[in-house]
């Protein structure tokens, strides 16, 4: 996967687009940090990848909830509905 600084997408798109067609995705970079991910789409696809985004970012946001969970114990029903708003209101 080729990294890319948000100076090199500016300076020199017309070749960066090219080769995200060819190679499919790219890493934006912020100040040497990871910061966004380009995907080559197609017109069918933007939907189905949308989705498939939205059930990746759920899953990774239940999994740092079961790890809290382990790490402080069992939680009330109240804590749960609590913890499941928060990461709603995160995903959105």
């Amino acid at each position: 996967m080729d990294f890319l600084s948000v100076r090199e997408l500016r300076a020199s798109s017309k070749n960066i687009w090219r080769k995200l067609s060819k190679d499919g995705k790219m890493v934006i970079t912020n100040n040497g940090k990871p910061t966004a991910l380009l995907l080559d789409l197609k017109d069918e696809d933007l939907e189905e990848t949308f989705l498939t985004l939205r059930q990746v970012r759920a899953m990774r946001l239940f999994n740092r909830m079961r790890a809290n969970a382990q790490q402080r114990g069992f939680l009330t029903k109240k804590e749960i509905e609590a913890e499941i708003q928060a990461a709603r209101a995160a995903s959105v």
